[in-house]
């Protein structure tokens, strides 16, 4: 990762290969040669030679639009010396500007002043047409909204696999790339090819924008998967990568603990502060059960549609008639149960004691499972926690990695003779630098969550889903496959979703009607 001081010295390098190649331009533009070396000030001289907005020098510091902007710089520079052909285009933007040396050095152009702005031919003008709504759209997709697909059941009823989100970045204040060297508006690999998108060699410092208010109890949050060592998401080759924080898989899930509260899970119910989750009126949880069916009308596969079942049946014991529901909402569980065809309905819950190796802290040290697990504590920003070997395997990982690893800092914590040493000495305790949060799934029988996988850092939140655009139902045909009653509905809220798609569809009629109209009067 890039500290502070590395990250001025390559400041200083860019300034000084800048300086190399363009200083003589500056002086046939009517500025000292002087003004093409110092930072900052030479990016608004050049805006004024090339007679573009000052504004456009906010661009060239931010992270990955900045990537976009330097040929947006260069090009606009060679045409500013009656550089305007294909050629002279294509040559500056393959050399990575290392032509405007030629230019600076070799050629005899002069500096056209009253040039016109607009491109000379229709390449250049598509190719900076192409660009800004590049810069536009990456501005809105990193800083502002960000659209996501729901790619799993993990949060069935509320969100639905199909559903298109926009997801807020600015509610939690959105994070700057810390993967400055990528392609925009991908995430982890370029589509189609599997091929990584970005450069992890240079990494920048976490940086977070203000936001407007902290993650809530519930929220339903997107955020950077905190293990992920995929190559890609759902890569299914076994294969670890290591990945940046930003490139890490998104996934979305309730953050059902917040920093500062004490969680446990007993018979598959979340305690928090010891008192049970008071969960928002849209959430419907859902568990396994084994169904005991009866009566010769009893049709599995039947049942799985009446009640809007949304994960897989399993056959307990085909022959007496035992089947394991995958996923049965409590919102439809007496309606279930009390079907003419369904002997019985028990929920598949873990006993207590019994020791799944897969669950935090995956050491095999506490008899814990997905159903039966805690209490644990989620640290916030200041706590101070005793260093003891119960706490060592809780938080082993949030000291070394999320505190050390990614923030660049070496930090090593083991258990020797009864105690705990970081980087080889001995604490008796630790505090915490930032607030962490555990996400789980509503589908609490199918979902990878912070059961087995632990907390989930700040450094990690990506932003909030606040609409659903579209939805798309991959088992339907025809125009069953949109669910239309889920298009233009809000995401929080309480009581049934509404949908505001004829709201949308009037806005559309009457914007089209008045322009119609306006265009008809001007004829």
């Amino acid at each position: 990762m890039l500290t502070f001081f590395n990250l001025i010295i390559l400041i200083l390098i860019v300034q000084v290969i800048h300086f190399a190649g363009t200083w003589k331009l500056y002086k046939k533009a009517g500025y000292p040669a002087w003004s093409a070396a110092i930072p900052v000030y030479n990016a608004i001289v050049l805006t004024t030679i090339i007679k573009r907005p000052k504004w456009w020098v906010i661009l060239l510091f931010i992270p990955v639009i900045n990537l976009i902007m330097f040929p947006v710089f260069w090009v606009e520079t060679i045409r500013s010396f009656g550089k305007n052909s294909k050629l002279d285009t294509a040559l500056v933007v393959l050399t990575l500007g290392l032509y405007i040396y030629y230019i600076n050095y070799f050629d005899e152009s002069e500096y056209l002043g009253s040039r016109e702005l607009k491109a000379q031919n229709k390449a250049g003008e598509t190719l900076s047409s192409v660009l800004f709504a590049i810069v536009a759209a990456t501005l809105v997709h990193t800083y502002i909204m960000q659209p996501f697909t729901i790619p799993t059941s993990s949060l069935e009823k509320t969100l639905l696999v199909g559903d298109f989100l926009f997801v807020s970045k600015f509610h939690y204040g959105a994070k700057t790339p810390q993967t400055p060297v990528a392609l925009p508006m991908v995430h982890d690999s370029i589509p189609k090819t599997g091929l990584k998108s970005y450069v992890s060699e240079i990494q920048l410092p976490y940086f977070r924008i203000p936001g407007f208010q902290e993650v809530k109890r519930n929220d339903i949050v997107v955020f950077n998967w905190p293990t992920d060592t995929v190559r890609m998401f759902r890569d299914q080759s076994g294969k670890h990568y290591h990945k940046p924080i930003d490139k890490k898989s998104n996934y979305v899930k309730r953050a059902v603990g917040v920093a500062g509260d004490s969680l446990s899970i007993e018979n598959g119910v979340i305690y928090i502060n010891n008192k049970p989750e008071q969960l928002p009126e849209r959430a419907d949880i859902q568990y396994s059960y084994k169904v005991q069916g009866k009566g010769k009308g009893f049709d599995p596969s039947l049942l799985y549609r009446i009640y809007d079942i949304t994960d897989g049946i399993g056959y307990a014991d085909r022959d007496q008639r035992i089947y394991q529901f995958q996923a049965i909402s409590e919102s439809t569980l007496e309606d279930f149960k009390y079907h003419p065809n369904v002997a019985s309905a028990e929920p598949i819950i873990m006993k207590k004691g019994y020791k799944d190796p897969s669950i935090f802290p995956n050491n095999g040290k506490v008899n814990w499972n997905r159903d039966q697990m805690g209490p644990v504590y989620i640290p916030k920003a200041g706590d101070i926690l005793p260093m003891n070997e119960k706490n060592f395997s809780l938080y082993r990982r949030l000291i070394e990695v999320y505190e050390g690893e990614e923030m660049g800092i070496q930090q090593k914590l083991t258990f020797k003779n009864n105690q705990v040493l970081l980087n080889d000495e001995a604490i008796s305790e630790y505090q915490v630098k930032q607030n962490y949060y555990w996400m789980m799934g509503d589908n609490r029988h199918n979902s990878e969550d912070s059961r087995f996988w632990g907390f989930v850092p700040e450094t990690h939140i990506v932003g909030k889903p606040v609409f659903i655009w579209m939805s798309w139902d991959g088992n339907a045909s025809g125009f069953n496959k949109i669910r239309w009653n889920r298009l233009f509905t809000t995401v929080g809220g309480d009581g049934e979703p509404i949908s505001y798609f004829p709201y949308f569809l009037m806005v559309v009629a009457l914007s089209l009607g008045y322009r119609l109209f306006k265009k008809r009067k001007e004829a």
